[in-house]
């Protein structure tokens, strides 16, 4: 079982270089939205590569949508670029080529002999790191679908946006106050 993987947790900061080397905080590329972070197996995975090609069109959604997409890979640079390069991908990838993520939720993938792969999870993260819900995809079906994320994150905006449903009194009550500085004739 991993470590520090549950609902309610609150992830550690972790700052990782992009294929780029540029560094990182998960809190920075969060900001105040909701963030999917995959925690990937490796270049080496096609189950990988294929989950990464279906985050593709999800990713188009999350401009809109008020969610960060992050995946990190327990890789080198080059080969976290080369995940990115032949998925299509344009959100951030990170190395974990220190595998302290890795041995932070002691995820280490154990059945593989020949790569330092770790077991895949993806998270449904809320503001503040908090941890919401835990996919792990050690098997490919255990992966979310983009349509089982998008269902995960109306849940999780329900429950953390006051103005989910704008049409509540409370919610328009809210909005009144917040802008009655611009709402009255000067």
């Amino acid at each position: 079982m991993s470590k520090g993987l549950t609902p309610g947790s609150v992830l550690p900061d972790f700052t990782l270089p992009d294929e780029n080397g540029v560094m990182h905080r998960l809190s920075e590329l969060q900001g105040d939205d909701a963030m999917i972070l995959m925690l990937g197996r490796g270049e080496h995975c096609p189950r990988e590569r294929q989950q990464q090609r279906e985050m593709v069109r999800f990713h188009q959604w999350c401009p809109v949508a008020f969610t960060q997409l992050v995946t990190v890979l327990p890789n080198d640079l080059h080969d976290v670029y080369k995940m990115r390069i032949s998925t299509g991908a344009h959100w951030p990838y990170l190395a974990d080529a220190d595998l302290d993520v890795q041995r932070a939720f002691e995820i280490e993938e154990y059945t593989d002999p020949h790569h330092h792969a770790t077991v895949p999870h993806t998270l449904v993260v809320a503001p503040g790191l908090v941890v919401d819900k835990v996919y792990v995809g050690y098997w490919f079906w255990g992966r979310p679908s983009p349509f089982q994320l998008w269902e995960d994150l109306q849940d999780l905006l329900r429950r953390t946006k006051d103005d989910f449903d704008p049409t509540t009194e409370q919610a328009r009550s809210a909005w009144m106050a917040a802008n009655a500085a611009q709402l009255t004739p000067g």
